[in-house]
């Protein structure tokens, strides 16, 4: 009796430890993050509830385009807590993304949030990738009105395959989600990862390595 006693309280733990492996429920009707605070906390301090403002939970903005003219050809505009404070402890976030024809949101991942994308103007080709061992690719191309999910932490990206303008508009699962671009974060990292140890993740010449690493 006490070993069964032993393994229900071993599963619970393990429920319990999964529960709280995102971020905790709030515990009261709101949170707004008090921008001014030196006070270091996982997320950010609470607004006095008697000074909050119908403006704390107010963004304006995603009906403009973002500035696609980079490299890359795309613009991420970001609803997260810190620029919409009532998020905070609120778990959930959005973002705007804008692709110029053939303009990519480079492969990246989002270390803390599941995204579901929908596609408001254009076509474009998603992917992402299962974690080791079998890294199988996964990818469609949307249509407008299609939504797609990228599970939490796997690399993913899109892609605008059309000659015209296109748009998303995404949720995640996280008032602030990270993003971890991967191109930026191995070949731009500060200071540099050494040459050889890329040279060899990577099976290529020290010289190719260099290179890239000289665009970051």
């Amino acid at each position: 009796m006490s070993s069964k006693l032993i393994i229900l309280s071993f599963v619970a733990l393990t429920f319990a430890c999964l529960a709280f492996a995102y971020e905790p429920k709030p515990l009261q009707d709101f949170c707004v993050a008090d921008p001014n605070t030196s006070v270091k906390v996982n997320g950010l301090v609470c607004k006095d509830p008697k000074q909050v403002q119908a403006e704390d939970f107010f963004f304006s903005g995603l009906h403009l385009r973002g500035n696609t003219s980079n490299a890359v050809g795309s613009r991420v505009t970001t609803v997260f807590a810190a620029q919409l404070p009532g998020l905070n402890t609120l778990g959930i976030s959005m973002v705007r993304i804008d692709y110029a024809p053939w303009g990519l949101n480079p492969p990246h991942t989002h270390p803390r949030a599941t995204e579901i994308l929908t596609v408001i103007e254009g076509t474009l080709r998603v992917g992402f990738v299962t974690s080791n061992p079998d890294n199988r690719f996964i990818t469609k191309v949307l249509q407008k009105g299609d939504v797609f999910v990228f599970p939490v932490g796997l690399v993913h990206f899109q892609q605008n395959v059309g000659n015209g303008y296109a748009v998303a508009i995404a949720a995640l699962s996280s008032q602030n989600p990270g993003a971890i671009t991967i191109a930026n974060a191995v070949f731009g990292a500060n200071p540099p990862i050494p040459g050889d140890i890329l040279a060899k993740a990577f099976q290529v010449d020290k010289s190719v390595v260099d290179k890239l690493q000289s665009k970051f």
